[in-house]
């Protein structure tokens, strides 16, 4: 076999290659014995009907067609080998010349991992919000720890805001009473948001056995993103009593003695929280600058599919499960279609860009993962998802995603390098001395490029 490449473009190149026809002759009886198991020639038993008769029978044409279709692949990948390219999907082949007993000639169109070369980096500066913690932000948690704590009690009066109401409810669309549009004994807290728009206005005021009638657009059910005229009965008022803000409330809701303990604490609380804030955001622009320091082309099929898979995502996914379309989504984000796609192709850029840049860095440096970081990244993994770590682990291995989770490690590493040699200060004007986390680094890679799963499937090289 005989190969040339020829480079069409920085991401795409044309494979020429040249099989001598000896080279088809296990494809060939291959071909042979499968058309053998698959047809019936009167005079013959089944799998043992000679060449010359299914030749004569059947077409010597149909052989070759078997046969060249079961040689591609592996001439394929030879050729994809030896000119030690790195391919990003399927090819698009085309049989040139096939010349029976003399040769096969075809081409194969690929897209290819670009040559991306990675400038220094060590001159990067960015800046970051400062870790700053205020006495308000202190009450605020307390005060919300206080509300988790709080009791009700029935009440005789009307309802007022932060009252806890139970409510029955009927939803009605074109004056018809939906299935699924009757509710009783519902729990709710006015001003939390948690229902219905308009809820609020429609219970403030009513007394136990008051009811109302208003308007509004459904969330969710059979009818979600309508309009319904819904009845709400209150059955039950009751007021919240909060805690004393106390030593007492502090044994409470904590393991501390003190109410100053407390506050103590929840302030380390809130500090540990921004400071990973903090990280985040300097790991995210680090990130962003860069990009901007490298020039990467991007394949146009490879984009093409990321885009794709990201709306099929969003479309049958997580709109779904909000009972949502993008139409209507559209309409709630107050985007245009137009402004939508435009948004949807940044980010397959940005995403692709970061996996691209990120793995030559992993090159450059010879970074490795390690089984201990790949199982750190998992177990994170796996509690984002809701899943056990082994159901996570299983699914992974079963979906053959191992090498995606050993990417996602190994970028979050090369991440780590390149922040680590930034300048990064706050909005004070002080240097940030970052705690590199690496696997915490990988959850950046992983926000940024979504994962990318297009540009992940497509690294297959061993199919035509």
């Amino acid at each position: 076999m005989k190969s040339a490449v020829e480079t069409l473009n920085p991401t795409r190149v044309r494979l020429s290659i040249e099989v001598p026809f000896e080279e088809l002759k296990d494809s060939l009886d291959a071909a042979y014995k499968k058309i053998n198991q698959q047809v019936t020639v009167k005079g013959f038993r089944k799998g043992k009907i000679p060449a010359r008769v299914i030749d004569q029978r059947f077409g010597r044409g149909a052989v070759l067609e078997e046969a060249v279709n079961d040689a591609l692949p592996k001439f394929y990948t030879d050729a994809v080998n030896e000119a030690e390219i790195d391919v990003l999907g399927q090819p698009e082949v085309d049989i040139t010349e096939l010349k029976d007993g003399e040769t096969l000639n075809f081409t194969a169109e690929v897209d290819v991992r670009p040559s991306i070369e990675i400038p220094d980096y060590s001159g990067i500066e960015v800046e970051v919000d400062a870790v700053e913690v205020s006495d308000e932000d202190v009450d605020k948690a307390v005060t919300e720890l206080r509300e988790r704590f709080a009791s009700t009690s029935p009440v005789e009066r009307a309802a007022e805001d932060g009252d806890v109401v139970t409510i029955d409810l009927e939803a009605k669309v074109d004056g018809e009473v939906l299935e699924d549009g009757v509710a009783s004994g519902v729990s709710y807290t006015i001003g939390s948001g948690e229902l219905l728009d308009g809820i609020d206005d429609a219970v403030k005021g009513l007394e136990a056995g008051g009811e109302a009638t208003f308007t509004s657009e459904l969330k969710g059910g059979s009818a979600a993103g309508k309009e319904a005229e819904v009845t709400v009965k209150v059955t039950q008022v009751a007021a919240r009593e909060l805690p004393e803000l106390d030593d007492e409330f502090a044994q409470l809701a904590s393991e501390f003695d003190t109410l100053d303990e407390l506050r103590a604490d929840s302030r380390k609380r809130l500090e540990n929280m921004k400071q990973y804030d903090q990280a985040t955001q300097a790991q995210e622009r680090v990130l962003e600058k860069l990009l901007e320091l490298v020039e990467v082309p991007v394949p146009e099929k490879l984009l093409e599919d990321e885009i794709n898979t990201r709306k099929h995502n969003l479309e049958h996914h997580q709109l779904g499960q909000m009972g949502l379309d993008l139409e209507k989504y559209l309409e709630i984000q107050g985007k245009t279609a137009e402004e939508f796609d435009t948004e949807t192709k940044d980010a397959a850029v940005k995403g692709i860009k970061t996996q691209f840049v990120l793995d030559e860095l992993v090159k450059r440096e010879k970074l490795n993962v390690n089984q201990e970081e790949l199982t750190e990244h998992l177990m994170r993994r796996a509690a984002s998802s809701g899943m056990s770590p082994d159901q996570f682990a299983q699914a992974v291995v079963e979906g053959g995603q191992v090498p995606l989770l050993v990417g996602e490690v190994a970028r979050g590493k090369a991440l780590a390098v390149v922040v680590e040699a930034a300048t990064v200060k706050d909005t004070n004007g002080e240097v940030v001395d970052l705690d590199d986390d690496e696997d915490e680094t990988a959850e950046t890679v992983e926000a940024s490029s979504e994962e990318t799963p297009a540009e992940d499937k497509a690294e297959d090289k061993t199919e035509a």
